[in-house]
């Protein structure tokens, strides 16, 4: 599928657009993850591991008891010899027949215990403990749940804070996992602003500040998002100096062929390989994905709603293989309710979950966030879906 660039678009035929679902799993396809780093935990929420995760200690590092009660040897009735809380240190005695520790839960057992009585399950007259016998021993034996050594996570896993706390449960104070993408927006337009009122033939940058945020999200770090006009020069140099040092640079309007759409005429003159040039979607079908060396260039339309329909196809994939992970499946759903069936493009839509159903959200526009912002979802309908047919779900984080 890749597409080496040539003349500018409008001065040659139109080549076929990819398919949504073949341009999204190329996005994905075509990087090498990252190298690999050791980090500490809390820094480790949010990557992917780059090895496996495997106990450096025994879990649980000795018998312990896994109730508040007594740890009794043989039949009782059992004597109380000794009282132990969790923090112990030092060794516990053994037991005898018909005697007992009373224990605190995670406190370590004496050897020869046969069970935890639990204290609900106990009655105690002084230092005699009586109990009708259980089924369960309340006794969580040393590397029952994992062995020195043993993988308890595959490369590949996203690192999230239950994962940080096995890992610190198993001895570990640092996790090995992927180098974080640098991501850099490149925001074009003579007509935006970027605070404050636009006056009469200026608008918001809208496109922005939704990235902003949804960037690190994905699991990249955003470098900085910098904001260049129309002239072709100063949009192919800024281009350029962004791929010094970021591994994906993601171009935010530019992407079509419009006279002051420059992303096209910037390639070419950094002889760059176009692998994606328009996806067959709606909205966001003037998508780009690019590549000069090791780095990234992802071409987004300068609509907003459209624009996170192509950051949804392009970018998130590709954070995903530089960073690792694998490309997350799309959640099957039915849609109820209507929409008019498009033979040729995959149709993204926002959805909301209500009574058990999923249904459209009115309003989107390519140019118009509002039913995006309310939704839950977003819907994936293939070329010629017809009402009952299953769809896709993409979620944002």
């Amino acid at each position: 599928m890749t597409i080496a660039p040539g003349r500018p678009r409008h001065d040659h035929p139109a080549r076929p657009a990819a398919q949504w679902a073949a341009a999204r799993m190329l996005a994905h396809t075509l990087p090498a993850a990252l190298p690999e780093e050791s980090v500490p935990l809390a820094a480790a929420t949010g990557r992917t591991l780059a090895a496996p995760l495997r106990a450096a200690v025994p879990l649980p590092g000795f018998d312990n008891s896994a109730m508040d009660g007594y740890a009794v040897r043989g039949d009782g009735p059992w004597r109380v010899v000794d009282r132990v809380l969790a923090g112990r240190t030092h060794a516990v005695a053994s037991l005898v027949a018909h005697t007992a520790v009373e224990v605190a839960t995670g406190a370590p057992v004496p050897d020869g215990a046969d069970r935890v009585v639990p204290y609900e399950a106990a009655d105690r007259t002084g230092d005699v403990v009586r109990a009708t016998p259980g089924d369960r021993r309340h006794i969580r034996r040393a590397g029952e749940y994992a062995q020195p050594g043993q993988e308890l996570a595959p490369a590949g896993s996203r690192v999230t804070p239950t994962t940080v706390g096995l890992a610190a449960s198993v001895g570990l104070d640092a996790l090995t996992v992927h180098a974080r993408p640098r991501v850099r927006l490149v925001v074009s337009g003579d007509e935006l602003v970027h605070t404050g009122l636009p006056r009469w033939g200026r608008v918001r940058d809208a496109i922005g500040p939704m990235l902003g945020p949804l960037l690190p999200a994905w699991g990249a770090v955003l470098l900085d998002s910098r904001m260049v006009g129309d002239d072709p020069d100063w949009f192919a140099e800024a281009i350029a100096d962004s791929t010094a040092d970021a591994d994906v640079t993601i171009v935010c309007g530019a992407s079509s062929v419009g006279p002051a759409d420059g992303l096209h005429s910037s390639l070419r003159r950094l002889r760059a390989v176009v692998h994606v040039d328009d996806v067959a979607c709606r909205p966001g079908h003037p998508q780009v994905l690019a590549q000069v060396g090791p780095r990234w260039i992802v071409g987004l339309p300068g609509n907003p709603y459209a624009a996170l329909v192509a950051a949804l196809t392009l970018v998130d994939p590709m954070l995903a293989a530089l960073a690792g992970r694998s490309l997350a499946e799309l959640d099957a759903a039915v849609l109820a309710g209507p929409l008019r069936p498009d033979d040729l493009n995959t149709r993204i839509v926002p959805v909301r979950r209500r009574d058990g159903q999923l249904r459209l959200v009115e309003g989107a526009h390519p140019g118009y966030l509002g039913a995006a912002a309310t939704a839950d979802a977003f819907a994936v309908v293939l070329p010629g879906w017809q009402p009952g047919d299953g769809v896709g779900l993409l979620t944002l984080p």
